[in-house]
């Protein structure tokens, strides 16, 4: 099978703010064919927002795409906002959003922190879910979080690791979430913003395969890093606001009978390959495609072919 590219660039042909809690408002968009099948996109993070490119995985013929933002990034507002953020609420908002376009079921696909979402709801809204595409499978677990904020990907990428290590003192390095933490969630706007690029900017130089420096420098700008950083942060210092640290592999047998197609780069230093292989034997329904070639960008060539490839062959879902 000859390796598939994106579909062109397309704009959406309607945007719209929903407003999800008194507090909370939400952007999203559609894109592709108003009358197509509906297959919903869910970004990583949590906290990074949309990117233009993440329309162009989807036959915009067949496919009637949805895309958001979720509490606290891109174009929702408030920007960065940890209250009324939590897992629970982004199901939710899943569910408002769903209801609101007067959509059934639909396909879910989602990236890195959007497999947690998309698992998570998935788990909670079975009936709603025809199937699930996900890239750089992400579960949540301390073990996870601990790899890439305090030690293991640092014994990988020493030198950029120095730059996220030496902002903090250190008596506080014991706990790198806790200590970024107390900097991101600071009343001064200055160690917010210093804090939430050393943040960002590591994480942006461990998610292709070949670093990019362009990349390293996108996560590292002020509106991004800012939304990431706090979120991400929120999230991990909570256990993803979990009942359980292993919460999806305990709760898989309520999505087994979901065809589920699961796209991981071999090379990912952000999420390990391993948590893909362990939700795969879970899931009898699912294909894991290991990406010999591949970080954990969802835009490498190997991972944008195979989730192409997988928006295609679910078409036989509907």
């Amino acid at each position: 099978m000859s390796n598939r590219i994106l579909f062109p660039e397309i704009k959406p042909y309607k945007t719209e703010m929903l407003k999800v809690s008194e507090l909370h408002t939400m952007y999203y968009e559609e894109v592709g064919n108003p009358n197509g099948e509906p297959i919903l996109f869910l970004h990583g993070g949590p906290g990074a927002g949309l990117s233009e490119g993440y329309r162009r995985y989807f036959d915009p013929e067949f496919y009637r795409i949805i895309l958001f933002d979720q509490r606290g990034a891109g174009k929702s507002i408030p920007h960065a906002e940890l209250r009324e953020n939590t897992t629970k609420h982004l199901v939710e908002d899943i569910e408002k959003l769903r209801e609101h376009l007067n959509i059934e079921k639909w396909v879910v696909l989602g990236g890195s922190w959007g497999t947690t979402l998309a698992l998570t709801y998935a788990i909670n809204h079975p009936s709603k879910v025809l199937g699930l595409i996900l890239r750089g499978i992400f579960l949540g677990t301390k073990s996870e979080i601990d790899w890439i904020y305090q030690e293991g990907a640092s014994k990988i990428y020493p030198d950029k690791w120095e730059e996220y290590f030496n902002l903090i003192p250190e008596d506080e390095r014991g706990n790198m979430i806790e200590a970024y933490y107390k900097r991101l969630t600071s009343s001064n706007e200055e160690e917010r913003l210093k804090a939430a690029r050393a943040w960002s900017m590591w994480e942006g130089s461990i998610v292709n395969l070949i670093p990019d420096d362009e990349t390293i420098e996108e996560f590292g700008s002020s509106g991004l890093a800012l939304s990431m950083a706090r979120t991400e942060c929120h999230y991990f210092i909570n256990s993803m606001f979990n009942e359980s640290d292993n919460y999806i592999l305990e709760h898989a047998d309520s999505i087994k009978d979901i065809p589920c197609r699961i796209v991981h780069g071999r090379y990912d230093m952000d999420c390990r390959v391993f948590a893909a292989w362990e939700l795969h034997k879970l899931l009898p329904k699912s294909e894991l495609k290991i990406i010999k070639d591949a970080g954990h960008s969802g835009m490498e060539p190997g991972t944008i072919s195979e989730l192409v490839q997988a928006a295609e062959d679910f078409k036989k879902l509907y």
